[in-house]
Order: structure tokens, then sequence, then C-alpha cells
């Protein structure tokens, strides 16, 4: 599972390394770069809620199965796009792929992981984030160097990976409650919109360092392979992160690691467009670490507090509070155009504070509301 993540985030991230090469090819500002982006958010993470409805209440194995094919054959067609229209219909495809693999697969680790389940999760979700930041490192040098028209044959490793999973899924429960959905979250609302929050303001500030951090350097004077390495760096340490943010929650609580982490990161990102060379890289990476370690927390103690619906519960702490924090990348992109990327930047690394705040009221550990649960119905799921 954590490998099929890895290929399913990594061509996720194909469409920012390729942004230098898209931006002159389809005449394309800063503000149209950041609503793709935003397109492709409400594919990628807001349909994610729709399908998180469905998978608590059909065949999830369909889901988990179709979806990377999916995103990898899809996305991988970005370097033919020879407008706007077609490339934004490209990533919306592609991102509706990846937002049916999510919320199951979500789902699926959290139950696998049995009494260590931040270890689980983070385990997997390392895996997408990995993905997020390796994909970088293969898709901008190669269409640096062959050109956009060939980017078709980056499918072929990520089909392969897939493949070999597809034929290893194991059967997925079909867990339903009686009012299932949204409707069985009602009890857990308020730490759930406080989590929601979190989530939305991290993903806000990540989204926009790697979307505009690529354009910065080459404006600099970089080539798109060495913007693509420095992002990819800092997606690496931000993928470390994740995975030693879910053992750290184990130990220490949540609250306190999603607080702590958001508040070590602002330091970092607010310095880091201020340097070069391979300062910058380490300073953006330390604040990538700090940020995104709390990404397997929110998903693993939004499971807990609200034990019920897992893929529901996933899909709105996942997909839809990430497509929602990027629905405010083209207004960073608006603002990008008009103060320079360098200081938008700055201020987006004091975002994590008021994330950190909205960590400070969390209950230390799941609760049991007074409001009765409804009761669960484990249903095999049987063949596909």
């Amino acid at each position: 599972m954590a490998s099929v993540h890895l290929m399913v985030d990594g061509y996720g991230n194909l469409f920012a390394p390729l942004l230098p090469l898209l931006i002159p090819r389809l005449e394309l500002s800063l503000a149209s770069a950041g609503t793709m982006t935003m397109l492709f958010q409400l594919a990628a993470s807001v349909a994610q809620i729709g399908f998180g409805h469905l998978a608590d209440r059909w065949r999830p194995r369909v889901l988990v199965m179709a979806g990377p094919v999916i995103a990898v054959l899809v996305l991988s067609l970005v370097g033919l796009a020879t407008s706007k229209v077609m490339l934004a219909a490209i990533l919306v495809c592609g991102g509706l792929g990846g937002a049916a693999f999510h919320p199951p697969a979500a789902a699926l680790a959290h139950r696998l992981g049995g009494m260590r389940p931040g270890l689980a999760m983070s385990v997997y979700i390392t895996g997408g984030t990995l993905g997020f930041s390796l994909g970088p490192l293969l898709f901008a040098p190669f269409a640096g160097r062959f050109g956009l028209e060939w980017t078709p044959i980056l499918a072929l490793p990520g089909l392969a990976v897939v493949g070999f999973f597809l034929t290893r899924v194991p059967p997925i429960p079909l867990q339903r409650s009686a009012k299932g959905g949204l409707r069985a979250l009602r009890p857990y609302a308020r730490p759930l919109a406080l989590l929601y929050a979190i989530v939305v303001l991290r993903t806000l500030t990540s989204l926009a360092f790697a979307t505009f951090v690529p354009v910065m350097l080459t404006r600099r004077g970089l080539t798109i392979g060495q913007a693509g390495t420095a992002v990819a760096v800092y997606l690496f340490a931000s993928g470390i992160g994740g995975f030693f943010g879910g053992p750290a929650a184990d130990r220490f609580g949540a609250r306190r690691v999603i607080a702590l982490s958001l508040v070590l990161a602002t330091p970092f990102l607010f310095v880091a467009p201020m340097l070069n060379g391979w300062l910058f890289v380490v300073v953006l990476a330390i604040g990538g670490l700090f940020l995104q370690s709390t990404l397997p927390v929110n998903v693993t103690l939004g499971q807990s507090l609200a034990p019920v619906s897992a893929a529901t519960v996933s899909s709105l702490m996942m997909g839809f509070a990430w497509g929602t924090g990027g629905l405010s990348v083209p207004f960073v992109g608006f603002v990008a155009d008009r103060v320079g990327i360098e200081p938008t930047l700055m201020g987006l690394a004091l975002v994590p504070l008021a994330a950190a705040a909205c960590a400070l009221p969390l209950p230390k550990r799941a609760y049991v509301p007074t409001v009765s649960r409804p009761a669960e119905i484990v249903v095999p799921e049987t063949g596909l």
C-alpha cells in the first residue's frame, strides 16, 4: 500500500516541476498556474469526500484498485497539453483517480495498524510523501532533456508498480453505520473542525512553497533540473517528518506534536526565501520536515476521535481539507505576480502559527461523546 501510494502521489506532483516549461508553452501567468493547481486539488483532494462516502457504502476494493491506474495513466499526459483547457482536463481526470484511492486506502492502513495506528499511518503516508518528493527528480530532468511531448513514457514505471500491487490487494471489509457518512460525525464536530482548520492552513503553506519555489529558482538562473532537485529535497525532508510524526504522537500525544511542529516550522520557512544555494535548500528542507510531521498525526487523531465511517473521516482530514487549502493557491499566485514570489512565501511562512493556535483546544486523547453512537455492521466484501 505504501508503494502504490508512492506512485499515486508521485504522479500527482508531475505538474509543478514542469511549470517552468509549461508557462512559456501555454502562456500561463502565475495566477493561471495557481488556478491549475486549484483545479487539480479540487479533483484530487476535495472530491475525496465523495469517494470516502462511497467507500463506506460500496466496494472500497474497486476504488483502491482502479484509482492508481487512472491517476498514473492520465497524469502522464500532462506534457501533451496544447491549451489551458486541455491541461485542466488532464489534471482533473487524473486527480479523480487519486481521489478514489486515498480514503479507502487510509482507512485500511489505520485498521491494519492495530495497537500502533500512528506508526502504521506514518508508513502509509510516508510512501505518498516520498513519491511526492521524488517525482521531481524524475519528471523535471526527463522533460528538460527529451521534451514535454515524451511525458507519456513516464507512465511505464508507475504502471509496473501498480500492476504488482493489483494482484495483492487484500479483501476489505465494508463498514456501515446506521446513519453513516457525515451525519455519523456530528457528535465529533468540534474537534474535527479544529483538525480540519489545521490541515487547511498547513496545506496552503506546503502547496504554495511546492508550486512556486521551482519558478522562483529558475528565475534566479537555475535550470529546471536544479530547481526540481531543490524541491525534491524539501519534499523528501517533509516525508521524513511525516514518518517520525506518527510514532512521536503515539508516545507524546497528538496535540503536543501538532502544535510544536507547526511552531518550529515557521522560522525556517520564513528565512528560506532570503537565502541562496545549498543553504536555501537545507533551511527549506528543515522547515518542510517540521511542517509535514503533522500529516499522519491529523489523520490518525481524526479517526481516533471519531471512530465511525473511517473512510469519510480520512477523506475529510486528507482530501477535503487538502483541497480547501489548494483553493487558496491562485490567490497566492495573484499576490506573487504583484509583489514578488519571495515576499509572498515569507508571508505564508507565518500561517503555521495560526494552525498551531487551532491545535491548543484539541482534546489530549480520544473520547466517547455523550450522544450514543450508531451500531456498526461489518459486511464482508466479496470479489471486487
